[in-house]
């Protein structure tokens, strides 16, 4: 049983890899995944699965049910593009100026769709039902929550995803129990000062250069305020201000990112950041405000989830395909599901077998996929799923949960 996931998904690769070009060719940003998820709808339709659209913008849901009095184990794949111009030079590349798949999420949606159909075929022998989620608008940190605010975890025992990482190679998984990605959050500063002649500083209050000392003075938050054992960044991303070179502007907008790797640690730090923000403003004269905004939690992965999805992607793909995650600030709404329910999200490598340490990584313009992690990805998600619900490479047929109704 331990080779047969893998040699039906192998068996899908041509589908797996004409499904995602064709998504890669046309894809479409946060929120207006509408041909993505009708393209979805269609096959899940094809498989004798009734489908829920529209589900927190373009989602599709749809529950592949074989023991109904069984649990409900739930898999998920996002959709979304990034505004970015492609430049791989392949031959399926984006038709859609300024957009493109530079995350992949189009080989997450084409795997999900090809475990759909494995888990499909055997629905008759599972001893509950894998719930599929095909969420909208992760790249903005909005999907998720949208989906879990329409009831996609009502009943939902379980949760399990994954991410392609190309700068592992194909072939290889990573996986870590605990936190394994950061938290997310968005900053936004106005300063106000006081316009004036760029040759006569001395009559205006330059918002600019208040600007310049905050943005350093944020990275002390991260050097002198936190344990160096915790790690935290706070990135200005943007600033805005001015539009001549001997004008010296009323007004400055920055933008930033924050992220942390601890729940504790990321509490504490709207009003550390906001302190700083506005201190260091008033001692520069000017006035200054805070928008701090919350968007996506630490992912972390539960200890006992982490493990039942470890044994089965080492009974399906061998114990040498896993390695153990390094952490990452890089951040990922799948954590919304696991602060409600227990599940585990992992790596699967997307590079090159030799040198993948070099590909271009995640939202890079020239981004590129090995295809060759398609049919893996397609079989851990259908054989974890049917692990946990008692059929499947490490089931002895019992099916723990299944059968005492606790979950990992």
């Amino acid at each position: 049983m331990s080779e047969t996931w893998l040699t039906r998904a192998n068996a899908l690769t041509a589908s797996l890899v004409e499904t995602r070009r064709r998504l890669h060719r046309y894809p479409e940003l946060s929120f207006q995944e509408r041909e993505t998820a009708a393209l979805v709808a269609r096959e899940l339709s094809r498989m004798g699965l009734t489908c829920r659209t529209e589900v927190g913008g373009h989602g599709v849901v749809a529950d592949i049910v074989g023991d109904p009095s069984g649990p409900i184990v739930a898999l998920r794949a996002d959709m979304d593009a990034l505004p970015i111009e492609e430049a791989s030079g392949l031959p399926f590349s984006s038709e859609r100026p300024g957009v493109m798949h530079a995350c992949g999420h189009d080989a997450h949606t084409a795997m999900l769709l090809g475990a759909a159909r494995l888990l499909s075929e055997e629905r008759e022998r599972l001893k509950g039902t894998v719930r599929l989620l095909f969420q909208s608008a992760e790249e903005i940190n909005e999907g998720a929550k949208a989906m879990i605010g329409e009831g996609v975890l009502e009943g939902v025992r379980e949760i399990y995803g994954l991410h392609n990482l190309p700068t592992l190679p194909a072939g290889k998984t990573a996986v870590r129990p605990g936190p394994l990605m950061g938290s997310v959050d968005r900053i936004e500063i106005g300063i106000e000062g006081r316009g004036a002649h760029g040759a006569i500083p001395d009559q205006g209050v330059d918002p600019i250069v208040c600007a310049s000392a905050i943005v350093m003075s944020l990275q002390s938050l991260v050097s002198r305020e936190t344990s160096p054992f915790d790690p935290v960044v706070v990135t200005v991303g943007s600033i805005r201000s001015g539009d001549a070179n001997n004008v010296i502007p009323s007004s400055c907008a920055m933008t930033g990112t924050v992220r942390a790797f601890d729940p504790e640690v990321r509490r504490e730090l709207p009003a550390r950041i906001e302190r700083i923000v506005t201190r260091i403003a008033e001692g520069h004269r000017c006035r200054a405000s805070v928008k701090y905004i919350a968007q996506t939690a630490v992912l972390v992965n539960h200890p006992g989830a982490t493990e039942k999805a470890s044994g089965a992607i080492d009974a399906i793909a061998g114990p040498d395909c896993r390695q153990v995650a390094a952490p990452t600030l890089a951040g990922e709404d799948f954590s919304e599901y696991l602060k409600r329910v227990p599940g585990c999200f992992f790596w699967l490598g997307s590079g090159p077998e030799r040198d993948a340490e070099l590909a271009y990584g995640l939202h890079h313009p020239r981004f590129e996929l090995n295809e060759a992690c398609l049919p893996l990805g397609a079989a851990l998600l259908a054989g974890i799923a049917a692990d946990r619900l008692g059929y499947g490479p490490l089931s002895d047929g019992s099916g723990d949960a299944a059968g005492d109704g606790r979950s990992a």
